[in-house]
């Protein structure tokens, strides 16, 4: 008994020792740091890269923390379904008091699991978005230099499962977290480290780090399984393409119009070449290869395609056509589809994160009872255009059986024709 007692009074004072020595070698003072727009503007310039109006519209997140505890949160229902064991709750966030509890799949009062889910939620679900959570309420937020980098700390002075924590954020060239450093009340050591890596972009357009690495002992903390999405923008979605016979405009060949009396289309869907025509020059368009168009002045063949007019019919097809079938183009690749609630009616947000003439592009389509688009609030950065509005309207039914705007009018009162629309085959 004695030895017992002595060897476990050695392994407590090597403890101590061992804590003692991470402490000195790695403990470091919270760093002062200035409040104020400076550290607020560089707070957005973070949000901005991580896609932040997509994770305020993201619908659903799962994940697995370190292969133990699984999450599926409907977040704007403030609903999280937490899995572990035998156990599982269905958390809510707001109103803890109407969550369920379930052990072996059968209903049970279990305060001491309830409260379980809800600590580990708040904890794993920080490591999962905690780059979002900069401007929450009671979030302080100062910027520091560090590594003559200008670095954001953000304190939680009130809210969460430990208030009074502190995380300064490391940014690179592109203000994306590479990692951050941490002042908690659970670890005694100031200035920990832990990276945010493996960068993931979701279906929901956010972007989730999910792998951390810790410098105090390598600690790994993995995120499995990762997902955010947007299902019931995508059921909306889905009934817009239904409304305006998507399947038959699927199945068009061929599609004519022009744009407000200045240029004239005949598009080939099933060849990929588009006749693009203004003044005396036509341009036989490749969009899937540009390299293969060719040029006709006054119906005269160019024997050497100029490659600024090939560019320029380009530009011209992709916002030409656009105006066309932009309903038809909800589910191509590189759009993310949201909600967005318009005098308390579901509206249908569209953001082009890649493709076409300006990636970034969104566009917020106003529905009617039988959720056809009858107009849409534009937001174009690279021409300064902020919810501008244009209505969709004059639709028609084509040979084809599909259905397809001729007009469209702004807010600013002025019209844009898209003259005779032909769909056939």
């Amino acid at each position: 008994m004695k030895k017992l007692i002595k060897y476990t009074a050695v392994l407590f004072l090597l403890l101590v020792a061992v804590l003692a020595i991470c402490y000195f070698t790695y403990n470091e003072p919270l760093p002062n740091g200035k409040q104020g727009k400076q550290a607020d503007a560089l707070a957005s310039k973070m949000l901005k890269e991580l896609e932040y109006e997509a994770y305020k519209n993201t619908e659903i997140l799962e994940w697995t923390f370190r292969g133990k505890h699984h999450y599926k949160w409907y977040k704007q229902e403030n609903i999280v379904v937490v899995n572990w064991d035998n156990n599982k709750v269905i958390l809510n966030t707001k109103k803890t008091e109407k969550s369920e509890v379930y052990i072996d799949d059968e209903k049970v009062i279990n305060t001491e699991i309830l409260n379980q889910a809800k600590g580990f939620f708040n904890n794993d679900s920080f490591w999962l978005v905690a780059p979002y959570k900069v401007f929450d309420t009671g979030t302080e937020r100062r910027i520091v230099k560090y590594n003559d980098k200008d670095a954001l700390l953000i304190t939680y002075a009130s809210g969460g499962t430990t208030p009074g924590d502190s995380y300064l954020w490391i940014l690179d060239e592109n203000f994306m977290p590479t990692s951050f450093k941490m002042w908690v009340k659970i670890i005694p050591i100031g200035g920990i480290s832990a990276t945010w890596s493996n960068w993931k972009t979701t279906k929901s357009g956010i972007k989730i780090s999910t792998k951390h690495t810790l410098s105090l002992f390598g600690l790994e903390i993995s995120l499995d399984k990762v997902k955010a999405e947007n299902s019931k923008a995508d059921i909306l979605a889905k009934s817009i393409l239904k409304a305006v016979k998507h399947e038959a405009y699927k199945n068009t060949r061929f599609l004519e119009w022009s744009f407000g009396g200045r240029r004239s289309f005949k598009w080939d869907k099933e060849k990929n070449v588009a006749a693009v025509s203004w003044d005396t020059i036509r341009v036989n368009l490749h969009t899937r290869n540009k390299e293969n168009s060719t040029i006709f002045f006054n119906n005269i063949k160019q024997e050497t395609a100029d490659p600024s007019l090939i560019l320029k019919a380009w530009n011209i097809f992709n916002n030409d056509s656009f105006w066309l079938v932009a309903p038809h183009k909800l589910f191509e690749k590189g759009i993310v589809r949201s909600i967005q609630k318009v005098d308390g009616k579901d509206a249908l947000l569209v953001k082009y994160r890649k493709g076409g003439s300006t990636p970034g592009d969104s566009y917020l389509w106003i529905l009617d009872a039988y959720n056809f688009p009858i107009s849409y609030k534009m937001n174009v950065p690279s021409m300064k255009i902020a919810g501008v509005q244009a209505t969709w309207e004059d639709w028609i039914t084509t040979e084809s059986g599909t259905l397809l705007p001729t007009s469209h009018t702004f807010s600013s009162g002025n019209k844009l024709s898209m003259g005779t629309v032909k769909g056939y085959n």
